[in-house]
């Protein structure tokens, strides 16, 4: 079946739609947006082209935009996606920064903003477990993961050190599991 290939245009009112709406949890909504909703990508494409964007320099929910806006329209679709995606959320953090600057002190303000954090931490594990569960990752594979996990978790190793260290893991394990399928 073929996939819409989205123009410059949609590229980016799709961006900003993520970012207005998936603000505090980008990548949770833009993976419900651009894998269930547009059906742009696969799950497959998008948990590749996330996990790229994760281990590259900047917000992983930038590269993202600008791996998907380059592969649809080249240098001006990632510059429509990564503006959509930015553009709107910057006009609003603008209008929070000065609210803040005027009432961050205030005791249900700062409630409210540990209220946002963990909602934030939850889409995050919400989104890796809806992505493992519908991929449904070979053991050595997910073994790999939850190494980095634990890496990064709980022996709080810097990401350039859990990527080196089990990159050589992550490419044995996806070769062993892709010369073990039938």
């Amino acid at each position: 079946m073929d996939r819409p290939r989205p123009t410059v245009a949609e590229l980016f009112l799709t961006y900003l739609k993520i970012g207005l709406v998936g603000f505090g949890g980008v990548n949770a909504w833009a993976r419900r947006v651009l894998v269930e909703e547009r059906r742009w990508v696969t799950e497959q494409e998008y948990a590749e082209v996330l996990g790229l964007g994760q281990v590259l320099p900047g917000p992983n929910a930038l590269n993202v935009a600008v791996q998907l806006g380059e592969r649809f329209r080249g240098g001006w679709g990632a510059l429509a996606a990564s503006t959509g995606l930015f553009g709107g959320p910057l006009v609003v953090l603008l209008g929070l920064a000065m609210l803040h600057d005027a009432y961050g002190e205030v005791p249900l303000v700062k409630a409210v903003l540990a209220g946002t954090a963990a909602a934030a931490a939850g889409m995050i594990l919400g989104t890796a477990a809806k992505i493992t569960e519908k991929l449904r990752p070979a053991w050595p594979i997910l073994a790999v993961g939850i190494a980095a996990l634990l890496g990064g978790a709980v022996l709080r190793l810097p990401l350039p050190w859990i990527v080196l260290g089990l990159a050589p893991f992550g490419i044995l394990a996806a070769w062993w599991t892709d010369k073990a399928r039938p």
